[in-house]
């Protein structure tokens, strides 16, 4: 049994998902950070749980070819790097493994290793980023602007960072000196006072920077003191903007924001095109990879000038009009407001007129305009890192899109949805991780999953005598019941729906309808009244009494 603050020499097997080692001690994981596969390692025990520990790395013995000194000052204090410690192409190796794992446990999808491609990784993975969010910390005499350690809101201060594209070196002094000058204090998460919380930087490639001070309330002192140490200490410094953010949580920026100086938006340039980045927008962190990203959504989507695409969780617009080249019209959703009015302007800049913007959550919108009879031949799911929700899922399968392209940030939510989509009918086609976070846990991912038959589908490995088609089912086809439904009362049901109906009266079902193995996987149950307009139409259909 394993017990804290003990010391334990440990063998490295693997890297989990924020590139932390992961050991192996009498059956009971340990994450050590800092430990590479292969290496043998002292290791203080700083955390014990039921099946896995945490563990701090206090000597390797045998480092591993990977291992590299880290260039940056604060790494292994700070949290916002995990992989400084091994080459780049092991990062990228770990993320392919990960991409993997987690598609075939959670996602349960029958594939080989070879089916993940390696990760597209980044010419230069330094200097990359293009958002930065500093925690501010400190006293109004030695205010302090940094990351946060590990599993902690504890900030270690820093000079700059060589990871992002904006020089954090300027804003970082020009800001400190005007916390000094004009004793502005820093928020204190404890007791909920202070007026200044974050400062975030956004940068483009042509070097325009961005500044959004994230406060407490709408009023900050003397503003021209800051900007003007702006312009002299941060090249590239062209716009200024005050976000309020009053609540007692972990969210960064606020609902609105305020212009202070310079331009409303910065702009950037995504294969072609020129999209504007407003302080609140979402937009992706890594310019160059993230045309990598987009040209692999591109790819898959295999678009025809007479497509209809939905872009759901659309944000600034970069994906609806990125494919709006390749299709007939495209639909994009996003929930908030000012991401929607930047993504119009985005269109009328870049003289593309066959989009539409729709203010709106997806699970809101997009099942009412399925019910509306929306049918796209492709839907794009681009969601945060929780995933899709179930309503989403439901409207993806009853809209029956001839192919879903899905990007991720976060490969288990996906795995997790891909594992109903394919539940509902659909087919994993293919992947591509993508390197949007260098050396830093986490990997992009797009997946095209695609239509298929739903009455085809069959079991891998059963036995002769279960692959014959009962009388009831032969009767009639999941495209035949839907129709069914759809004509006599109006609902829409998706293929899923059908088959715990179908289940429920003991009808034999396929492999791909049988319930999610994990319980953590959301699990779309049939409402009550389309459940009971699946069972008439069975009825009609002769397949049940």
């Amino acid at each position: 049994m394993i017990r804290k603050n003990e010391s334990l020499l440990l063998h490295c097997d693997r890297l989990g998902s924020e590139l932390e080692g992961v050991c192996n001690h009498e059956g009971m994981a340990v994450f050590v950070p800092g430990a590479l596969p292969g290496e043998d390692a002292e290791v203080l025990i700083v955390k014990t749980q039921p099946r896995y520990a945490f563990g701090k790395l206090l000597q390797v013995h045998r480092p591993s070819g990977d291992r590299v000194t880290p260039p940056c000052p604060v790494y292994g204090k700070c949290g916002g790097c995990s992989g400084q410690h091994m080459r780049y192409e092991a990062t990228l190796e770990a993320k392919r493994a990960q991409v993997f794992d987690n598609l075939t446990r959670i996602g349960g999808l029958p594939i080989r290793p070879e089916d993940v491609p390696p990760v597209i990784g980044a010419e230069d993975p330094w200097h990359c980023r293009n958002k930065t969010a500093l925690p501010v910390g400190g006293t109004p005499d030695a205010p302090l602007l940094g990351f946060y350690r590990r599993r902690s809101h504890a900030i270690v201060p820093i000079e700059d960072c060589p990871v992002t594209m904006g020089r954090l070196r300027g804003v970082i002094a020009a800001v400190t000196g005007w916390m000094k000058a004009n004793r502005v204090s820093p928020y204190d998460e404890l007791t909920s006072k202070g007026l200044l919380r974050h400062v975030v930087v956004r940068t483009n490639r042509a070097g325009q920077m961005m500044v959004i001070l994230v406060a407490t309330r709408d009023s900050l002192p003397h503003p021209p003191d800051l900007i003007q140490r702006l312009q002299q200490q941060a090249p590239g410094f062209c716009s200024l903007h005050l976000s309020v953010n009053s609540a007692r949580n972990n969210v960064i920026l606020g609902n609105s924001s305020r212009k202070l100086f310079g331009e409303d938006a910065i702009r950037e340039t995504l294969l072609g095109l020129t999209f504007e980045i407003p302080p609140l927008s979402f937009f992706q962190v890594n310019p160059a990879q993230t045309e990598r990203l987009y040209q692999t959504a591109i790819d898959f989507a295999q678009l025809s000038p007479t497509d209809t695409v939905v872009d759901a969780y659309a944000g600034a617009g970069t994906i609806s009009l990125c494919m709006a080249r390749k299709a007939g019209h495209v639909i994009g959703i996003e929930i908030v407001p000012q991401a929607i009015e930047g993504a119009k302007r985005n269109a009328e800049r870049n003289g593309i007129s066959n989009v539409e913007f729709h203010v709106a959550a997806v699970e809101d919108l997009l099942p009412k305009l399925v019910a509306q009879g929306l049918r796209p031949d492709v839907i794009v799911l681009d969601p945060p890192r929780k995933g899709v929700e179930p309503a989403v899922i439901e409207a993806v399968l009853a809209a029956r899109p001839r192919r879903v392209v899905y990007v991720s940030c976060h490969v288990p939510t996906q795995a997790r949805d891909a594992k109903l989509l394919a539940e509902g009918g659909y087919r994993f086609e293919r992947c591509q991780p993508v390197d949007m976070f260098c050396y830093a846990g986490g990997v992009e991912t797009v997946m095209s999953l695609v239509q298929q038959k739903p009455d085809d589908i069959v079991k891998v490995g059963i036995d002769a005598d279960e692959l014959s088609v009962t009388k009831a089912e032969s009767k009639a086809t999941y495209g035949e019941i839907q129709a069914r439904v759809k004509e006599q009362t109006g609902l829409n049901v998706t293929p899923l729906y059908i088959a715990q109906v179908k289940r429920k009266h003991g009808i034999i079902e396929r492999e791909c309808y049988n319930k999610a193995k994990s319980e953590s996987a959301k699990m779309l149950i049939c409402p009550p009244d389309k459940e009971k307009a699946i069972e008439e139409a069975l009825r009609f259909f002769g397949m049940i009494a």
